[in-house]
């Protein structure tokens, strides 16, 4: 009998331990922005910031990012990099394998100087997307 109470608690003790380090994390865009490199591999420039409100779940419990845009985007998170901060941002990049099985390396960045905003980034080796995000 008292074996099956120590199996009981160690697997309650298990499956509150995973609860407590999993988390989602929900935005919404405000707007978003496309940046590409040209023929002769420099960077050209942004495109207009379009106005676009769709929602973006982290879900570091099942290691992806959606943005759900028209073609729902879903990312494999990799690795997860550690946490960089300097005296302007706040940086969490992942590096992640995206649903068409190309790598890339995502950075959700708060902006400490402006209020805080925050900006999701997808780079690619040739083009980078830039979403404006905030909490939902």
């Amino acid at each position: 009998m008292n074996y099956i109470k120590i199996v009981f608690v160690m697997l309650v003790c298990a499956f509150s331990y995973q609860t407590a380090t999993s988390q989602t994390y929900k935005f919404r865009t405000s707007g978003f922005s496309v940046l590409e490199k040209k023929d002769n591999n420099k960077w050209g420039k942004w495109s207009e910031l379009e106005l676009l409100n769709i929602p973006v779940v982290l879900d570091t419990d099942k290691h992806r990012i959606v943005v759900y845009t028209q073609f729902v985007q879903w990312f494999e998170i990799s690795d997860y990099i550690a946490t960089e901060e300097n005296d302007t941002d706040i940086v969490h990049s992942f590096i992640c394998v995206d649903n068409e099985g190309t790598s890339c390396k995502l950075s959700i960045i708060t902006r400490k100087l402006q209020d805080n905003r925050k900006q999701l980034y997808i780079n690619y080796n040739k083009r980078i997307i830039l979403y404006n995000i905030f909490n939902s």
